[in-house]
This record gives structure tokens, sequence and C-alpha cells, in this order.
């Protein structure tokens, strides 16, 4: 390999061809997955049409498979999720950035990133065996679980983007006379809102994702379409975990086709959350 020193223009070719084909990789993997698990769902796609995107009944043993109940539990949960995890998110994240005296500052920092990495069955088995007893295996307690599981997540994202804010924008608001609030609205949202909404979707994604943790407290029942958050229900990752190592071949055609459909909404997630960052960061900057 040529020696780059001395010669900044193909030293910048060089990284930029390397940072394109690694680009590239990338995207290549995932439409070798779409393409892959596409064609391993066909077979239930093909038997069922749109019924698999609209029935509620799912009933390997009569060949039914409907998606609806699965897609309206995972996007549900997540939904409980982010309405529980967003106001503590941002309250913990607040209070960390601008209250917390440093002495309570760095251990609490500590606390919340060691609870980004507890694995997701621990939570699972807490789930069952503290709140289950309680309020039941349902939608609300998948979706406490999610949500106190994407907390730290949420929490340990926001407050690096608001600690970019410059310190000048914080004691130019202080030096106009606003309060620690005023600050906080006129000051650091503005600078800080599209990575807040970032991390709240990077969240989301994972709450969407979820598995075991999902699958032990939702209670697994099948054909449930409903606003009531205490009854039992089902969600696309869980049912994949539950029903793969006993399923057919048209069933596991069925499971894979939920997994391509996760993968989907997950794309779309993602798709949104850049639309919507992008947009808050033109609008902070006075783009219109």
């Amino acid at each position: 390999m040529k020696d780059l020193r001395g010669h900044p223009a193909r030293a910048d070719q060089a990284f930029r061809r390397l940072a394109v084909g690694a680009a590239g990789i990338v995207l290549v993997v995932l439409a070798l997955i779409a393409a892959v698990m596409t064609a391993r769902a066909w077979p239930v796609l093909d038997a069922m049409g749109l019924a698999f995107f609209t029935s509620t009944r799912w009933s390997p043993v009569e060949g039914l498979y409907g998606a609806l109940p699965f897609v309206w539990g995972t996007l549900y949960t997540s939904a409980i999720a982010l309405v529980l995890a967003v106001p503590v998110s941002l309250g913990v994240t607040l209070f960390v950035t601008e209250v917390a005296p440093g002495w309570l500052r760095r251990p609490l920092i500590g606390f919340v990133d060691l609870l980004a990495v507890i694995p997701s069955v621990v939570f699972g088995l807490w789930g069952i065996l503290v709140l289950a007893p309680h309020i039941g295996r349902s939608f609300f307690t998948a979706g406490l679980i999610l949500g106190i599981m994407i907390t730290p997540i949420i929490t340990s994202l926001s407050r690096e983007v608001i600690e970019t804010t410059p310190r000048a924008h914080k004691e130019a608001t202080y030096a106009l006379g606003a309060t620690r609030w005023e600050m906080i609205r006129g000051a650091i949202w503005p600078h800080s809102k599209g990575g807040l909404v970032g991390a709240v979707m990077l969240g989301m994604g994972r709450a969407l994702g979820e598995t075991i943790a999902a699958a032990l407290v939702i209670g697994s029942a099948l054909g449930q379409v409903t606003l009531d958050p205490f009854v039992a229900g089902n969600t696309m990752a869980a049912v994949i975990a539950n029903q793969w190592g006993e399923a057919g071949d048209l069933q596991k055609s069925a499971l894979i086709a939920l997994a391509v459909l996760l993968f989907a909404i997950t794309i779309a997630v993602n798709l949104a959350a850049n639309a919507i960052v992008e947009r808050s960061m033109a609008r902070s900057e006075g783009v219109r």
C-alpha cells in the first residue's frame, strides 16, 4: 500500500472510497436479508394474500395466519413504553445535567448506564415475579417492562445531546434574567430537540424488536386487537420466539413473514426519525 502521508487530497479520496464501500456493504447485507426473508415468507403470502395483514385469526391447525393482532400488540406495547419512559427519561436527564450536584451526578450516570446493559430476560423474569401477580400478564405489563428497559437508553442518549448545548447560550439566557426552566426552554430545547427526538425513536426501535421480556409478560394470547391494556396479547417478536420450535413449513413461512413485516416497520420508524430530526435541526437553525 502506498504511503499517503504528504498527500492530503489522495488520503481524503481514499478515505471517501473506504467509507462509501463500507456503507455499500451494509446496504447489500440489508438487501440480501430482505430478499432471502421475503422469499422464505412467500408461500404464506401467496396462500393468504392481503388477509395475512388484515385478518385477526391465527390458527395453524386450519392453515389460517393473520398478522394484525401481533402488529397491534407490537405497536401498542411500544406506545405504552414510550408514554411511560419518555417523561421519566427527560426528567432524569435534566436533573443529571442541570440540577444534580457533582458528587451525585457521576454515580447517577453510572447507575443509568448500568441499567442499559442488563439482559432483557432479567427484566422479563422480574416482571413475572413482581408485576404479573398484581396486574396480570397483559399489554400494560409488557409495555411497563419495555418502558423500564428503554428508559436508560433514552436517558443516556438525551444526556449526551443536552451536554452539547453551548455554555454561552445558557449563560446568555441567565444574563437576561431567565429562570432555570426558562433557560431549558429557550436555550437547551431549541438546540437539542432534534437529538432528543432521535433518542426517543431509538428507544422505540428497541421496544419494537424486544423478544424475551415481552414474551414472558404479555400473556401470549392470539387474536387480541383491543385498547384495553389489561388483557393478554402478543407481539410479532414474541410469537416468533414462542412458536418457531414446533412450527410446520407453512407456519414457519408465516413466522418469517412476521419477521419481514417487523423489519419493514423498523425501517419505516428509522426513516421517520431521520426526517423528524433533520426537520427539527433545520428549524433550529432558522431554515424554513
